[in-house]
């Protein structure tokens, strides 16, 4: 979940028209926001959702979800 937040978080900031470039402390700071959001998640979805062994894709879709939404509301 940590590295797909980080590849979330920088796509999130390839997607803004800056010429610097994304700073990596706000890349990385933007992805402790997703992974702790999915985390939550994660612990206190009920076991319905996340049944058997695929546990993960749904969270990662969700981090998906999480970083979408961000890039709207940041634009």
């Amino acid at each position: 979940m940590g590295i797909t937040s980080l590849v979330c978080s920088r796509v999130l900031f390839l997607f803004f028209n800056d010429p610097e470039g994304p700073n990596l402390l706000v890349v990385v700071g933007m992805a402790a926001i997703i992974y702790f959001v999915s985390l939550a998640v994660y612990v206190f979805a009920p076991p319905v959702f996340f049944a058997g062994s695929k546990r993960l894709l749904p969270v990662i879709f969700f981090q998906i979800l999480v970083a979408v939404v961000f890039y709207f509301f940041l634009k």
